[in-house]
């Protein structure tokens, strides 16, 4: 069962990772497209703009939310490199707890916010704000369950990574 539930995780996983990608493709085709206009056929087209901005949004957003894992956050490597296994439990539970604290606080009045934006919608594209900002919702329920986990986990014990140079990349 537990087998089943992590192969199941790592496929939404996945297609999350492909989700944002197309987002990213479809960003970069619009890209182009709105340097063709512009500057080839000198016709301005405000759409491609407002297409690229929504995209951003939902692309930072859905993806810190889905794609993003821990250990690629940033940190005060400072704090966090130096700490032993037990104070990064420590931090763990502080920050977690923190998060959680202020995303469930914040939360209505952001749904609340949301919810009231579906009064306006974009220039170009006619999209209702609450549907376009309804992603900051879903990331911060996301980043709720997210530390809610990593807080038991380092309340059951499991010290989150410490800083690793030899994995330390570009990101890219």
């Amino acid at each position: 069962m537990n087998n089943r539930l992590a192969n199941w995780g790592l496929w939404l996983r996945r297609r999350a990772e492909n989700l944002l990608a197309m987002m990213l493709l479809a960003m970069f085709v619009i890209f182009l497209l709105q340097i063709t206009f512009r500057y080839v056929l000198n016709l301005s087209i405000g759409w491609t703009h407002e297409a690229s901005v929504a995209l951003w949004i939902w692309m930072v957003l859905f993806g810190s939310a889905f794609v993003v894992r821990e250990v690629d956050e940033i940190r005060f490597d400072l704090f966090w490199g130096a700490a032993s296994a037990g104070g990064l439990r420590i931090m763990q539970i502080i920050s977690s707890v923190s998060l959680v604290a202020l995303f469930i606080w914040s939360l209505p009045a952001v749904i609340d916010y949301v919810s009231f934006m579906q009064v306006e919608s974009t220039a170009y594209l006619k999209i209702r704000f609450d549907v376009l900002y309804s992603i900051y919702v879903v990331f911060a329920i996301a980043m709720i369950i997210r530390h809610l986990w990593l807080c038991l986990l380092a309340f059951r014990g499991k010290a989150p990574e410490g800083f690793d140079p030899t994995k330390a990349s570009s990101g890219v």
